[in-house]
């Protein structure tokens, strides 16, 4: 960029030869940038041709350098965005629970994308152009100072007032840029929400509306843009305005220093050339400017999310979990979540043995899940410990802790790809045996095989290509390929017909063998098979015990079996006769 500045400069200072051979009738030599009148005859073909060579090799010098400056410019800028994306993005997957109930995916996904992308555009094209045109604003600049310093002082005067403007145009872009990225973050939202909800949107025949709140926040992105785009255009042709007043008066003082003998037409000329070339460089900077600051708005929104810092974090000296030996326990834990004032658990102590199968049953809200999640600290409790085997989690390794639980969500999580991917995303190493064995255990195999590429078949965003019963054997087939010994499950059967039910218990039944499980139980089946019932309630536990013996209590699981089981228990015996 340097070199472009150089050789732009060398290119228009050519011009002081140019006029003496035009010009001057006695051979007059009219000293001129970086000594360029000793390459040049003093008269005849040879100066012209000197002339058009030093013109042709300044050019193709020049294109050269601004080639390689472009490019590296560029290589910068996606070195630079890919090194931000990755950072941000294992940024955001080192966070806790309560990071991702703070931010929806949209947001998140708009800061790695559009955010970053903005940052590399800032990089690659505005910030090259700017250091381009401010070494060629130095350069010419220094030129006009050559020629005559008391001109270039008085040109000068008007730096202030143009520095004045384009602050005041940046800041005024600065707050419309914000507003914009603002609206489209709201924009991406409405049409992410609409879009994923589409069955629900039709069925209640609110297309109109959605496309109401669509338009309606599209309308006011299109008026902050259009406010950048007024403020953007008035920008330069102000600041041009200015420098023509300023040339006008240059010229009147210009007249005289020729007349006084400080400089000859030749030199003025250049000097005019060098003036004027410079408002150039001035003009584009004022306009890359303002460019500059809406990529900063953006790169704000980036610093944002990689200034909020996790709250799960592990000790320098944490201590690698071994197997379970004994029980995992929570002692006297309270919970809430940041963003509400209500404990959501409430001095909560159980013991989990090992082997033991322990299942979670209440009203919704009770803090069934919010228990699960502490297990594998997606959260801490705000009070109390939890221990596995007598070591407190938060002195344990992350990846050991999580290394040894299995998880099966209620809401099946399936990725878009192969089922081989989603069956061995906890252990990519596995052996197709191992694969196929875990297929089997969950009784997934049979219908893999009958897709149309088998275990290479892609199952389509959250694996809408499959059934509910397939998604969950899936699920299930990849917790007992990890074959952790601890198992946090979340029940799934409600929403399933009759054989993908019965399948779906089947490879239930074979992961829990052999396991540590908690359960958050909807079938009265698995409880039944719970060595331990944890009743609960408004986040306390409130009974505990065997099946038929919170029967016989009386008390508030006897009330939700009625209320949830007696019909299915019901259902089980007419079955059976």
């Amino acid at each position: 960029m340097v070199l472009v500045g150089v050789l732009e400069s060398a290119t228009n200072a050519l011009v002081v030869p140019i006029f003496d051979q035009a010009f001057s009738q006695s051979g007059q030599r009219t000293p001129t940038l970086y000594g360029l009148q000793k390459l040049i005859p003093a008269s005849g073909l040879g100066a012209w041709r000197n002339i058009s060579l030093l013109l042709i090799v300044f050019t193709v010098s020049k294109g050269i350098a601004e080639y390689f400056s472009t490019y590296l410019m560029a290589r910068v800028g996606q070195a630079s965005v890919l090194h931000l994306r990755q950072d941000l993005y294992r940024h955001v997957l080192s966070q806790s629970a309560s990071f991702f109930e703070r931010h929806r995916t949209n947001y998140l996904v708009s800061r790695l994308v559009s955010s970053a992308a903005a940052i590399e555009q800032a990089v690659s094209n505005t910030l090259r152009d700017m250091l381009r045109e401010s070494f060629t604003l130095v350069f010419f600049l220094a030129a006009s100072f050559y020629y005559s310093w008391r001109l270039t002082l008085a040109a000068m005067v008007i730096t202030p007032i143009i520095a004045y403007l384009t602050a005041r145009f940046s800041r005024t872009l600065r707050d419309l840029a914000r507003d914009a990225y603002e609206g489209n973050k709201f924009l991406t939202d409405t049409a992410q929400e609409a879009l994923a909800n589409q069955a629900i949107v039709k069925a209640y025949r609110a297309e109109e509306h959605e496309q109401k709140r669509f338009r309606d926040v599209a309308l006011q992105i299109v008026r902050a843009n259009l406010r950048s785009a007024k403020i953007a255009a008035l920008s330069p042709p102000t600041i041009e305005m200015i420098g023509i007043l300023e040339v006008i008066v240059l010229l009147y003082l210009g007249q005289r220093e020729i007349m006084v003998g400080r400089m000859n037409s030749a030199q003025f000329l250049t000097f005019l050339i060098f003036l004027f070339r410079s408002y150039d460089p001035m003009r584009k900077l004022s306009r890359l400017h303002n460019s500059l600051e809406q990529a900063l708005a953006a790169a704000r929104h980036v610093w944002e999310v990689m200034d909020e810092h996790a709250e799960i974090l592990e000790k320098p000296n944490a201590v690698e979990l071994m197997p379970l030996q004994k029980a995992i326990e929570l002692r006297g834990v309270s919970f809430g979540y940041a963003n509400d004032t209500r404990a959501v658990l409430r001095n909560v102590s159980l013991s989990i043995p090992k082997g033991s199968m322990v299942a979670l049953v209440g009203e919704s809200g009770g803090g069934k899940s919010t228990l699960t999640k502490l297990l594998p600290r997606f959260h801490d409790p705000n009070e109390g410990v939890v221990v596995w085997d007598d070591i407190d989690l938060r002195d344990a390794k992350l990846a050991s802790l999580r290394h040894q639980i299995a998880l099966v969500t209620q809401e099946t999580v399936l990725f878009n790809d192969t089922v081989r991917y989603n069956i061995t995303y906890g252990r990519p190493d596995a052996t197709d045996a191992e694969l196929e064995e875990a297929a089997r255990v969950a009784f997934a195999h049979d219908f893999i095989m009958q897709l149309p590429s088998g275990y290479d078949t892609v199952i389509g965003e959250r694996g809408i290509f499959l059934s509910g019963g397939q998604r969950q054997r899936i699920a299930i087939a990849r917790a007992v390929l990890t074959d952790a010994p601890v198992l946090v499950l979340d029940e799934a059967t409600s929403a399933l017909d009759a054989e993908s039910e019965r399948l779906v218990q089947k490879a239930l039944a074979n992961l829990i063998r052999n396991r540590t499980t908690v359960v958050i139980a909807h079938r009265l089946s698995t409880i039944r098979r719970a060595d331990l019932i944890v009743v609960m309630d408004k986040g306390r536990i409130v009974e505990t015990g065997r099946h038929e013996e919170l029967l016989k209590q009386g008390g508030l699981y006897r009330r939700l079996y009625e209320l949830q089981f007696a019909d299915e228990e019901e259902e089980v015996l007419v079955n059976s006769k």
